[in-house]
């Protein structure tokens, strides 16, 4: 774990770096798809001591002057499963997305939506020394949250504070300069299967390229598609990819918990390849042009040819109706979202102030897919679409780019996380013998 705070730091301070050089790419490995995005940075990145704990870490302004995608190969459910492949496939994006800027890259910021993520929420508090609040007070607040047993090979993505109180005042977004006795946060903590984020590290070296930062697809989808009320009163995005399906939710602009469902769009596309008995890439075509979840009258006269080459006139020649599409694809997408309400259900996202459900990434973009989910979610349900970002080509922006516009997003104004402070030296919320020993140091 030590190791993964060390390297979040170094990502922190090349990210950075690369800010002020001006360029950087933002690569989402997602399982139907790679995309890759160029973003300029208009000045030199503000200094942090002027920003608040909100994103506490600098921001700046960018514009995208590079955009590319390719089909991904040799990713399964968010995972890399063929490392020359994915290998292959990364370079094609971002060398597509190099010769449209005109610029070489060096940094990339990367997301992926599998690995199994699990939520924790810790609490920590620190007796102040001093009345009015240091930065190395916050950093000792972090510090004495108690991490719990993430587990064997399991490491931490995101460590974000997500709420401050000061004796007892609670609600603080940034307590610092502010006068009290006792500094109490809360921290939501995600941990990731570490085998996997080891894969994607290793990939991108392989492909010439230095990692300046990595971030959950769940967490950024929900930063470019949840408007600003939604993100403040609470609401929950659901993020419909190829292999997986990510679930975000939202408090007081901070995400709060998050989860992946190891099913997707993918999954829906093999349903009809097996049912119909067509190879995937005409289920893909048939799915996209004609397919739905809800059935009308008109459905049964509207026929569908399925096309082939396998030589059989009759069989290449074969019709469909579209209710029988409808009929195959309904029962995958409902299991879909009823395994999303599940977890919902053990976030106990019911009992939050606002409910409600937005839905993202390429596969909500079936049609009538927001009606089925208010039923089965029981919540108020819209489709959402990606934050507008300047210099964006219209291609990309639907909401099967919405991890890659939150991710750009997220390397522009970063949101606080532990790395982000100089952890005192029970960094990792150590045996009692540090504490005491660094007890000892600061008090005598």
């Amino acid at each position: 774990m030590t190791d993964l705070y060390q390297s979040q730091r170094a990502m922190r301070h090349m990210r950075r770096a690369a800010m002020q050089r001006g360029v950087i790419a933002i690569l989402d490995v997602g399982t139907s798809k790679i995309a890759c995005l160029i973003l300029r940075f208009d000045g030199p990145e503000r200094l942090r001591e002027a920003d608040g704990v909100g994103p506490m870490a600098g921001q700046s302004s960018f514009r995208v002057i590079g955009a590319a995608t390719t089909r991904s190969r040799g990713v399964k459910f968010g995972e890399i499963a063929q490392m020359n492949e994915t290998e292959r496939a990364i370079r094609t994006a971002v060398q597509a997305a190099q010769k449209m800027a005109n610029v070489r890259v060096d940094h990339v910021i990367a997301s992926f939506s599998g690995a199994e993520p699990r939520s924790y929420g810790l609490a920590g508090e620190w007796e102040l020394q001093d009345s009015v609040v240091t930065e190395q007070d916050v950093a000792r607040a972090l510090a004495s949250c108690d991490v719990p047993d993430i587990g064997v090979g399991r490491e931490v993505l995101h460590a974000h504070p997500v709420n401050f109180a000061l004796d007892h005042r609670t609600g603080l977004g940034d307590p610092r300069g502010q006068i009290g006795n006792r500094l109490a946060c809360d921290m939501h903590l995600l941990s990731v299967d570490g085998s996997v984020v080891q894969n994607l590290l290793y990939c991108i070296k392989r492909c010439d390229l230095e990692l300046a930062g990595i971030a959950s697809s769940a967490y950024v989808s929900g930063v470019s598609s949840l408007v600003e009320d939604e993100q403040e009163l609470g609401a929950a995005c659901i993020d419909m990819g190829g292999g997986t399906t990510g679930i975000s939710i939202f408090m007081k602009k901070h995400m709060i918990y998050a989860d992946s469902v190891r099913m997707g769009g993918d999954h829906v596309t093999s349903d009809i390849s097996k049912g119909l008995q067509i190879p995937l890439a005409v289920a893909e075509k048939i799915k996209t042009k004609h397919g739905g979840v809800y059935a009308t009258g008109m459905d049964d006269r509207e026929m569908i040819e399925t096309g082939g080459e396998s030589g059989d006139w009759e069989k290449d020649r074969r019709q469909i109706s579209r209710t029988e599409l409808i009929g195959i694809m309904r029962p995958r997408v409902e299991e879909i979202l009823e395994e999303a309400r599940s977890r919902l259900d053990a976030a106990g996202f019911d009992s939050l102030p606002s409910q409600s459900i937005v839905l993202t990434g390429g596969a909500s973009q079936i049609p009538g897919l927001d009606g089925l989910a208010a039923r089965i979610l029981g919540q108020q349900v819209r489709l959402g679409r990606p934050l507008r970002v300047q210099g964006l080509p219209q291609a990309a922006t639907g909401a099967a780019f919405a991890s890659a516009v939150g991710l750009c997003l997220f390397a522009a104004h970063p949101q606080d996380e532990w790395w982000d402070f100089e952890i005192p030296s029970e960094r990792y919320p150590a045996r009692s013998i540090k504490r005491a020993f660094k007890w000892f140091k600061d008090n005598w």
